[in-house]
């Protein structure tokens, strides 16, 4: 497990990893497409900002997600 700090809220994210065993995952990491998954959010339009700078969608499938790392959210509505 992760656990993140998302748009200001506490989140504990299931690494990638944690089906075979359990124990330690002290060096579990996480990329923002599979917390993206995870969220519900896949395919949305969005920015991500990773500990006070912007993470680039080229970056999304890099594994760069940690415990303790703050995330803000932001979904693009479009409307008229």
């Amino acid at each position: 497990m992760i656990q993140l700090i998302v748009n200001g809220e506490p989140q504990v994210v299931p690494s990638p990893d944690s089906g075979a065993d359990s124990g330690t995952t002290n060096d579990a990491r996480l990329n923002i497409r599979q917390l993206l998954e995870h969220m519900g959010l896949q395919g949305k339009r969005i920015a991500i900002e990773r500990n006070g700078e912007i993470v680039p969608r080229s970056q999304f499938d890099q594994p760069m997600l940690a415990n303790g790392d703050k995330l803000e959210i932001v979904v693009a509505v479009g409307g008229g």
